[in-house]
């Protein structure tokens, strides 16, 4: 069962769509469910202006995606990295276990396209993109099973 703000971001997710003045683009996915996340960041002097997605994918997806943006709207890139698949999930008042994955990429997402941010400005990401497989010992490595 989902909870009533899953349901809400899902119905009405924020921040939908491309972004035509994007400086960063970030996209992952799960080979084993289909889900596909495209995040978009207009990042000016290392604040988060501008942030949206194009999601393929269940309704978790969708909702884990519209969280996300909201949650690293207006932050700090080093805020943003800090960003967790479990805040995405407490942020939504949880998932059902076998949808967890979905928090998994909408993380993923977002340091995707921090890193896409950083290539574009000559800098070498400080960190690794690990994508979800769909397999526990992937998200078992974040601390998270599904």
């Amino acid at each position: 069962m989902y909870s009533e703000k899953v349901m809400d971001h899902f119905t009405n997710p924020r921040n939908v769509g491309e972004l035509p003045d994007a400086n960063a683009i970030g996209q992952v996915g799960n080979p084993v469910c289909g889900d596909i996340m495209k995040i978009y960041m207009r990042i000016e002097d290392g604040i988060i202006e501008k942030v949206s997605f194009k999601t393929f994918g269940c309704g978790a997806a969708i909702a884990t995606s519209s969280m996300a943006t909201e949650l690293v709207k207006g932050k700090s890139v080093e805020e943003a990295l800090k960003l967790t698949n479990q805040a995405v999930a407490e942020a939504l008042d949880g998932l059902p276990p076998q949808k967890l994955h979905c928090s998994v990429l909408a993380e993923e997402g977002i340091r995707a396209c921090i890193a896409d941010y950083y290539k574009r400005n000559g800098i070498e990401p400080p960190f690794e993109i690990e994508s979800c497989t769909g397999h526990c010992e992937t998200c078992a490595k974040n601390g998270t099973e599904h």
